[in-house]
């Protein structure tokens, strides 16, 4: 069933997802509210010192492009091909972006949603059917004073992301024991040991557990960070154990079509070969058990699997294991679940195998069905990817392109085929 515009959408995540959704809609026409619990582009700011693998021209539209170019005649964006890094994207594009006539006035920064649902179903009413349909989303916020209020919107677009919710770090995914006790002095996310976090490395003794390419930048910064700090140390714990032919821990993709990315995979797996006295691998290994103490401001780690071994001490510990959908917010919402990603989302009804309607999946990503059970409810961008987290920007623009052919109920429509001329 179509949604007519000026039909009001919630969207949730101001980050480059939410924005180009929320551009989206409003040269359609549609009413939005667009809300963000921190700033513009939160999550970009938490790694932006880190360069992107992918070049500018493939994380801007050429509707971003019309709407800052109609708002300032004099806006010059980075080249296409420039490789920034997420301080430079939101600096050059995504502030501007969002500051634009079509955005500003529908932001809602510093504004939490707590919870969505319908004000007269429960999560298990009318399952599957399109009586959910008939009453408005209710959205539940918290502002930044501290105030709760509710909101409504015909349609729910969650493009929050996952890089707030990262997984845990011991074996079948569980929280290896005393984690979660400690999880505020553990680092989740990308540090910064050449810039702003040099104090907090240099010279210390890091875990870095991880085998993806989170973990590979952390671990090159840190790599040459000991060539010129003394006493820095690094062992780096894979659960993957080595087997002979492969490159090393960060698995590279043949012939990748983002250089930058196999450069840096390289990068990694050559400092885990050499292993010396600044930098130790250990394969086929876990977090069995974790402790910090307060006094001596250090961890004591206990490791299962190849690196078993009894208690041992380190400064910082940095888990960069991935990330996946925090499922609060949708917890009153009928949505399928996959044991891959995680809730799957999103899609207008649509049949759970169909390849013809709901949100396409990103070609290396595994085959599923990203349809629901909760009509007009969508999740986008790197959420809808799960745990698989190879989500580019490409992959949210065919996501956006089908989203708005499904609400307007026409299969023809794309506004990057032809952007407005303004």
């Amino acid at each position: 069933m179509a949604i007519d515009t000026p039909a009001r959408l919630a969207i949730l995540g101001a980050g480059p997802m939410g924005l180009e959704v929320a551009l989206y809609a409003r040269f359609l026409g549609y009413d939005v509210d667009l809300f963000e619990q921190g700033q513009v582009a939160e999550n970009v700011r938490r790694w932006g010192h880190v360069p992107m693998f992918s070049p500018f021209g493939m994380n801007r539209s050429p509707l971003g492009l019309a709407a800052l170019r109609a708002q300032d005649s004099d806006y010059r964006p980075p080249h296409d091909t420039a490789l920034l890094t997420g301080h430079e994207w939101i600096a050059g594009y995504l502030e501007p972006l969002s500051q634009t006539d079509l955005l500003a006035d529908h932001l809602r920064l510093r504004t939490k949603v707590l919870a969505i649902g319908r004000p007269d179903r429960l999560q298990g009413d009318d399952a599957g059917t399109e009586e959910r349909r008939e009453s408005d989303f209710r959205i539940l916020v918290r502002d930044v004073d501290g105030h709760e209020f509710v909101g409504t919107a015909q349609a729910v677009i969650d493009t929050t992301g996952v890089f707030g919710n990262p997984n845990w770090l011991g074996a079948g995914g569980l929280p290896a024991i005393g984690e979660s006790v400690h999880r505020q002095s553990i680092a989740y996310g990308l540090p910064d040991p050449l810039g702003r976090d040099r104090a907090r490395y240099a010279g210390r003794r890091t875990l870095v557990v991880g085998d993806g390419l989170s973990a590979a930048t952390t671990v090159v910064a840190l790599a040459n960070l000991a060539q010129s700090a003394t006493g820095t140390r690094i062992v780096w714990l894979t659960r993957r154990p080595a087997i002979d032919g492969d490159d090393g821990p960060v698995r590279r993709r043949p012939h990748d079509p983002l250089v930058a990315r196999d450069a840096l995979a390289a990068e990694a797996n050559q400092w885990a070969a050499r292993s010396d006295e600044s930098l130790e691998h250990r394969a086929g290994s876990w977090v069995d058990a974790v402790q910090w103490s307060e006094e001596s401001q250090s961890f004591a780690v206990r490791f299962s699997g190849a690196a078993e071994q009894e208690w041992e001490e380190f400064d910082r510990i940095v888990a960069q294991v991935g990330y996946r959908p925090d499922e609060q917010l949708n917890a009153e919402l009928q949505l399928l679940r996959s044991p891959l990603h995680g809730v799957l989302l999103a899609g207008a009804g649509a049949e759970p195998n169909s390849s013809s309607e709901g949100l396409s999946a990103h070609a290396t990503a595994p085959e599923v069905s990203l349809s629901s059970l909760e009509p007009d409810y969508y999740i986008l961008g790197a959420k809808s990817f799960g745990r698989h987290g190879d989500f580019l920007m490409a992959d949210g623009w065919r996501q956006i392109r089908e989203l708005f052919a499904i609400l307007g109920d026409r299969p023809n429509l794309d506004l990057y085929a032809h952007a407005p001329q303004l």
